[in-house]
């Protein structure tokens, strides 16, 4: 299993991003959660297998339809993350 953390940058808070990447997750059998920052980013926290989590990142690219996705920076992590998908 590989994890992989996501910084999401643009209008991403207040357009259900953080609802419509749970679905994107639980699809892909993804662990990990969403959560807004104070700086008005995203993160994403995300643990599967390394195909899951690609097709996950591309979709990030994308999100819901009222999101406007100027950047996406990931990065490898050694974390320990529950099972399931949650947004915070």
């Amino acid at each position: 299993m590989v994890c992989r953390k996501c910084i999401v940058k643009g209008r991403v808070q207040g357009v259900f991003f953080r609802a419509s990447t749970q679905v994107q997750a639980r699809r892909l059998q993804i662990s990990g959660y969403a959560r807004n920052l104070a700086d008005g980013n995203v993160e994403v926290m995300a643990c599967g297998t390394a195909a899951a989590l690609d097709e996950l990142q591309q979709w990030l690219w994308v999100g819901p339809a009222a999101a406007e996705v100027a950047a996406v920076i990931c990065v490898d992590v050694n974390v320990d993350i529950p099972a399931g998908f949650v947004t915070a």
